[in-house]
């Protein structure tokens, strides 16, 4: 079963599928919340206050567009390009993350969120 949320902040919104995962499981079990957005590189990131372990199947290199969870931060990754340890034009997250699904539509999107901005995450109703 897929999961669809929504992230927003104050000028638009995205929403994104999950799959079925444990780490998906937890963070819904925590939605809605409220949340700062970070930046590093291209990559929006925001902390969850969920603590999940590292799934087996983790990854740090992830193609533009993955929703991740760094479990070392508790937060959601969203990587649309090269982060400061990318080698070249990959996007390669601070550790491996359990990823969780995509964005839905263009995760070029995501360069318009600033360091600090307010972010809202919930369920879209089916």
């Amino acid at each position: 079963m897929r999961t669809q949320i929504c992230i927003s902040r104050p000028s638009a919104h995205l929403t994104a599928t999950l799959e079925d995962t444990p780490t998906t499981r937890a963070l819904t079990k925590a939605l809605p919340l409220a949340s700062t957005a970070r930046t590093w590189g291209e990559e929006v990131y925001f902390d969850t206050g969920v603590s999940v372990p590292c799934e087996t199947d983790a990854h740090q290199v992830v193609a533009p567009g993955t929703v991740a969870f760094w479990t070392a931060g508790e937060s959601l990754a969203l990587p649309y390009g090269p982060t400061p340890i990318s080698r070249g034009d990959e996007c390669r997250l601070a550790s491996p993350c359990n990823v969780l699904g995509r964005l839905d539509g263009d995760p070029r999107l995501l360069a318009t969120v600033r360091e600090g901005d307010p972010v809202r995450v919930e369920l879209v109703d089916e």
